[in-house]
């Protein structure tokens, strides 16, 4: 999105926008009921509408924000895994399942597999094939840490 352009839309339509956003004032501390954000969003949607932003560009910029924050979150993983290789403990399941843990990171796959279940500070980030590098590294680490009794 161009900010010459959201600065041309608001130079030429600051009347309709201070209008709404009066309108939007009113009807929220007014109006006490879940149809205040009912209108709320309506008004926004209106607004939004109108500037020529089309949902698709919404779309696209959460798209873009979701991308970035997994990315983001990989990243720290992957730096976690390399620190905290040390205290990572193996448990092996009977049916060749198995799980890493350390305080930050948790993997969890099959023996034979090549792909591994990720999760960083309780959140999924996702589904993580064994050639990775780092992720040789965390395994090999954590199975010369010692196993852990399966629960």
């Amino acid at each position: 999105m161009n900010i010459e352009v959201i600065k041309e839309f608001v130079m030429q339509n600051w009347l309709v926008i201070v209008v709404a956003l009066i309108i939007l004032f009113f009807v929220l501390n007014v109006v006490k009921t879940v149809l205040k954000w009912a209108i709320a969003i309506i008004i926004i949607a209106a607004l939004l509408i109108y500037s020529g932003i089309s949902i698709d560009q919404i779309k696209q910029t959460v798209t873009d924000v979701q991308s970035s924050t997994m990315d983001t979150l990989k990243k720290e993983a992957t730096s976690m895994m390399l620190k905290e290789a040390s205290k990572a403990t193996y448990t092996k399941g009977q049916d060749g399942a198995f799980t890493i843990t350390s305080p930050n990171v948790e993997i969890k796959g099959r023996t034979n597999s090549d792909k591994v279940d990720v999760t960083f500070r309780g959140i999924s980030v996702g589904e993580w094939k064994v050639d990775n590098e780092t992720i040789r590294t965390f395994v090999k680490q954590a199975q010369e840490n010692g196993t852990a009794p399966a629960s």
